[in-house]
Formats: structure tokens, C-alpha cells, sequence
């Protein structure tokens, strides 16, 4: 069965499609970077604008590089949510339309079941074996979730304030990096000097498995404000050092609650996936934790941690496969609870 898979939930057009007897054949991507960093954040007007100039060209590229005509595809997954609401709106509109004039079935897929299978689209000794706990850690949402099987989520702690990855943003942006600011702050950590500050590890202190990340990025904003007071303005290496203190708090939270979870449950299985799975820190840290606890850790593919149309084609192949779904009407999910999914 090869699937056409269409992600519009936020700043990047993904199109991929997915083969269930070959894997993934096609993969294209375009980033909306350069478009929103004069505005220092996704503009969503902006966002779905740009999607409906993207899209269409982009599933021409996806069936030529794969080497397929229309009527070759057998079904067309597309994100409905969560995300933009314009923004799954052109993804899904052109997806229905296609599936329509192409007579093939469509459905709806939860972004974030995406992100968290997207270790599956590995080679199969890099994939995670069911059950596991994943970490899913992205700019709008940071997730503990019990994976017992496709559909099979239980939600174990979440965010309660800023995502992890937005708190990421909003601090690079205090320190005067570019759009978009979570990597170029990574990239800053890696010159910066340990134990120069230290910052709070937020909710660790007491039980339970939900996060805040709104107190630590206050605690970067003083800490600025007070260097910026001792020195006049601050010198590359003061921002290099906050920016150390500031990752190694947020990689350190995260891999405290990942370790609750993991006795909690007592399974030996780690999911990172979302954009700041990419995080370089974050990756040695979960790593260095999961030989700790005998266990093992698995990730994504750089190229799949960002938002992609690959894990929306995979996700589309195994929920068509199941039978599944959508009809005519154009229904996207701004809001949307994973575990409100249907089990495999």
C-alpha cells in the first residue's frame, strides 16, 4: 500500500509517501524559517498562506521522486490536528480533495502519534519494541506518555505552563540569538562554561511526572538582567554561560521525570521524539541514564524530529491498513487528546 502523507500543522510543509512493503520512498520538506524570523515566532496567517503556495508543488516532487503516477496511490493521510487551525486546514482541504478526484481513502492523523512513532520509520535494530515510555518534547507540547501499542497511550505528566522547546525560544531570544532560537541556543550551551550559574531544576523537588518551565525561563531572564547590570552588556561568553546553565536545568528536569516513569512502570524502553529530540545534551543525557538503568533509548532520525510528512505517511499506512477512515467533511482538530485514538 503506498500512502501520500501531507503535514501543515504548523511552520513546515512536509510530503512524503510511504510504501508498507517498501518503506519510505519519497520525503520532501520546506522549512518557513526565513518567512516568520523577521517577526521572532510563526505568524499563523502567514503559515497557512505559505502552506497553500507549498503544498501542491511539493507533492509533485514527492510522486516524481518516488517515481509514481496519481493513480498509483492507494490511500492519503494528512495532519488533523493538533496544531495552526489554518494551517491543518490547507493540508486537509487539499488532502479530502485529492482523495476525492483520485477515489482513494483518506484519514485524519493525531500530529503528535506522529512524532511518536516516528523512531519506526528507523532501520528495524533501531526501532523501539512495544511497551515503552516516550518523551515527547517539541515547542508546543511536552509529554510523558506509556506506549503499550499503537493507540495504547496513557498521558503519565505533562507541561503545565511553556513546552519545554518554547521555553528554549524564549530564552534564546532574551539572550539576542536569531529565529529560530532553541537551536542557536544549543549551539551557544556547547561554549559555555559549567557551574558558572545554576539554575533551578523546576518540580523535581516533589512527586509526580508534570513539568514547568515558566520559573526557569524566569530565572534565565533575572540572571541576564543582573549580568547584564555587573557588565554593562553582556560579553559572548556570560551569554555562552547561561545558555549551559539554562540547558543543562531543562535536560536534567526531563531526565529526572523519564527516570520516574521508567520505575513507575518498570519498562526498559525510551522514546525521544519532537523537535528538541534533536538536542544534542538531551540525547547524551537520556543515553547516559538508560545504561544506568540497563535499558535502552531510541530517537529519530534528525530529519524526522522536526515536523515531516514522513511520519504522517506511516502513521496514514498503518490506520488505512486497520481500516480506518475519513469522510468527506473537512474536520481538523486544533485540540486533541491522544489518548482519545483508537487502538491497533
Amino acid at each position: 500500500m503506498k500512502v501520500l502523507g501531507i503535514e501543515t500543522s504548523c511552520d513546515e510543509t512536509g510530503v512524503a509517501i510511504y510504501d508498507t512493503e517498501q518503506g519510505l520512498i519519497a520525503n520532501q520538506l520546506y522549512t518557513q524559517i526565513a518567512l516568520h524570523a523577521d517577526y521572532g515566532g510563526v505568524v499563523p496567517e502567514l503559515a497557512s498562506r505559505d502552506h497553500i503556495r507549498k503544498t501542491t508543488p511539493l507533492i509533485q516532487s514527492a510522486l516524481k521522486e518516488a517515481n509514481l503516477a496519481a493513480d498509483e496511490i492507494d490511500g492519503i493521510a494528512y495532519t488533523a490536528g493538533p496544531g495552526l487551525v489554518g494551517a491543518l486546514l490547507v493540508g486537509s482541504t487539499i488532502a479530502r480533495s485529492l482523495a476525492y478526484a483520485w477515489n482513494v481513502p483518506a484519514v485524519g492523523v493525531h500530529h503528535m502519534e506522529g512524532h511518536l512513532l516516528a523512531p519506526m520509520l528507523e532501520q528495524p535494530e533501531n526501532r523501539p519494541h512495544f511497551p515503552f515510555i516516550a518523551l515527547l518534547v517539541s515547542g508546543g507540547h511536552t509529554q510523558l506518555v506509556k506506549v503499550d501499542g499503537i493507540g495504547k497511550y496513557e498521558v503519565m505528566g505533562e507541561s503545565i505552563d511553556d513546552a519545554a522547546g518554547e521555553t528554549f525560544d524564549k530564552t534564546a531570544k532574551l539572550l539576542g540569538l536569531d529565529y529560530p532560537g532553541g537551536a542557536a541556543l544549543s549551539r551557544l550551551a556547547e561554549k559555555g562554561t559549567a557551574g558558572r550559574f545554576v539554575f533551578p531544576k523546576p518540580m523535581t523537588d516533589r512527586p509526580g511526572l508534570d513539568f514547568s518551565f515558566s520559573g526557569l525561563k524566569t530565572a534565565a531572564a533575572n540572571t541576564i538582567n543582573q549580568s547584564i547590570k555587573a557588565e554593562g552588556e553582556l560579553t559572548e561568553q556570560t551569554k555562552a554561560d547561561i545558555a549551559h546553565a539554562f540547558q543543562t536545568a531543562v535536560v536534567e528536569t526531563l531526565a529526572i521525570k523519564c527516570k520516574r516513569a521508567l520505575k513507575e512502570t518498570g519498562y526498559k524502553s525510551l522514546v525521544i521524539a519532537g523537535g528538541v529530540s534533536a538536542n544534542k545534551q538531551l540525547r547524551q543525557g537520556l543515553a547516559e541514564l538508560m545504561s544506568e538503568l540497563g535499558g535502552h533509548v531510541f530517537y529519530p532520525a534528525p530529519q524526522f524530529c522536526t515536523d515531516n510528512g514522513a511520519m504522517i505517511a506511516y502513521i496514514g499506512a498503518l490506520r488505512l491498513q486497520n481500516g480506518e477512515h475519513s469522510d468527506l467533511a473537512i474536520d481538523v482538530k486544533p485540540r486533541w487528546a491522544m489518548t482519545d485514538l483508537p487502538a491497533i
